[in-house]
């Protein structure tokens, strides 16, 4: 009698064996076999921790200490790690020993998160699931393009969409683009700026403009009314506004898309991914309105034209559908948006305190804190030589006593920026305010003295910076 496969694999794999075996090695096995720079930059900043376990907005060491995510995990953690709710749901979907990817059905679960999240932005109808932020961006492009019969997107410097072509075509930071090239033909535009908009449509080949409501990179934020400017400006010249709501949507701002702040304001096409699935399993959705699915589905030959392979898998949906539910239960957006102007207004009130402090700005729980330079002559003296070094030194040296001082995980907004972005988990409460305000207090204190570990730290950061040149 043969024997039973899944008792055969369950007798000889024991994943947490395997973790409790070789898990001493993180560091040296991904040095190995997978980005070499990322542990030698963790060893640097004294970031290569071993975090053995989570939950919600908190990471556990072996010793039991705890840590404050202000992270997310770059905004997929909107519920934190491991919430009952969602992990109940892709245990129950595996149980289920569904026929998933059957390829020629129709399978309930991705109708039913359509449903579901299309009912959190009126006006558009249809939704694409992938698998990916960056693959949300894609379908966007490629939508957009068909649909209007042009070839051109246009974005705004700094923009950051994805890093696979298509997106990084979309991409305002150099650094990223660096060595790619050719890309797409897509134009850049400074966020904000209506007459440039208006130029460059007035070429007759735009097929739309993308733009984050809030920028990831720097925590950048157009004008009051310039979305819903943009808008007008773009369909009076038949391009369409594609909206990459990939960290700013799903409750991150305070509303469900970001866009939705600004009355008036209905993209033709939405990108969404990162917090959707609740951390569990990798998703993107594109959401936009009918006719644009209708031209690019014309017809039953062009039924698989834009497809994903693993788009709309059972695990994905189930987590999706969970996820949605919490956050209606759990009023998780009102959360982001109480807290989060809770957490801004406390930071906002150190600006008047700290000459090292420029500027607190951002929406719901996605805040930046901007560093400029110091009036006084002692603190200017230090300042000036982290800049001429590299600039985002100083905001590196407030990130690391935050963890190394503070059990706080945040990170350093973007290459050559002195702004630290706070994304955390929605869930956080008062309590973790507290905490974090005390700590970046401290910290700030420290910063003000002119000298110390964290000056130290700096001039350790300065020979780094110098030495990699």
């Amino acid at each position: 009698m043969p024997a039973d496969p899944d008792r055969t694999a369950a007798a000889s794999f024991d994943l947490a064996a395997l973790i409790a075996d070789r898990g001493a090695e993180r560091y040296e096995l991904h040095g190995r076999h997978l980005n070499p720079q990322l542990p030698r930059m963790l060893h640097t900043i004294g970031f290569d921790k071993y975090y053995e376990r989570a939950k919600g907005p908190y990471f556990y060491d072996a010793e039991g200490n705890e840590y404050l995510d202000m992270l997310a995990g770059f905004g997929i953690f909107a519920l934190g790690r491991h919430h009952p709710v969602v992990r109940s749901a892709v245990q129950q979907v595996m149980d289920l020993d569904l026929p998933d990817l059957v390829r020629f059905d129709c399978s309930p679960l991705p109708g039913l998160l359509a449903e579901r999240l299309l009912s959190y932005a009126p006006g558009l109808d249809r939704v694409f699931f992938g698998n990916s932020g960056t693959e949300a961006v894609e379908t966007a492009l490629k939508f957009a393009r068909y649909a209007t019969g042009r070839r051109r997107v246009l974005y705004a410097d700094h923009a950051f969409h994805g890093l696979t072509t298509g997106s990084l075509s979309v991409n305002g930071e150099s650094g990223f683009r660096k060595g790619f090239d050719p890309l797409l033909p897509d134009t850049a535009i400074p966020l904000g700026d209506l007459g440039a908009l208006a130029k460059e449509l007035r070429r007759g080949d735009v097929a739309a403009l993308i733009v984050e409501p809030i920028q990831g990179k720097g925590v950048l934020a157009p004008p009051p009314g310039w979305l819903r400017a943009a808008q007008a400006l773009l369909h009076e010249h038949r391009a369409l506004l594609i909206c990459d709501e990939v960290q700013t949507g799903i409750g991150r701002t305070g509303e469900f898309f970001a866009y939705q702040h600004e009355e008036g304001v209905l993209p033709d096409l939405v990108c969404a991914a990162k917090a959707l699935s609740g951390g569990y399993v990798p998703v993107g959705a594109t959401l936009g309105k009918s006719w644009i699915f209708e031209k690019v589905y014309s017809s039953m030959d062009r039924v698989l034209v834009h497809s994903a392979s693993f788009g709309a898998n059972a695990q994905a949906m189930a987590a999706g559908l969970a996820t949605l539910e919490v956050m209606r239960e759990e009023k998780v957006v009102e959360n982001a948006r109480q807290v989060g102007d809770q957490l801004r207004e406390r930071l906002a009130a150190l600006v008047d305190r700290y000459e090292l402090l420029a500027e607190v700005r951002g929406r719901g729980l996605m805040i930046g804190i901007e560093f400029g330079r110091p009036k006084s002559l002692k603190l200017r003296t230090g300042w000036t030589a982290l800049q001429a070094a590299r600039k985002g030194l100083f905001a590196q040296m407030v990130v690391v006593p935050l963890l190394q001082r503070h059990r706080i995980l945040t990170q350093v907004s973007g290459d050559h920026l002195e702004v630290i972005k706070l994304i955390p988990p929605l869930i956080i409460t008062e309590r973790d305010v507290d905490r974090f305000v005390d700590a970046f207090t401290d910290i700030m204190d420290d910063a003000h003295r002119g000298s110390g570990l964290m000056w130290d730290f700096g001039r350790t950061l300065v020979k780094q910076a110098v030495g990699s040149r």
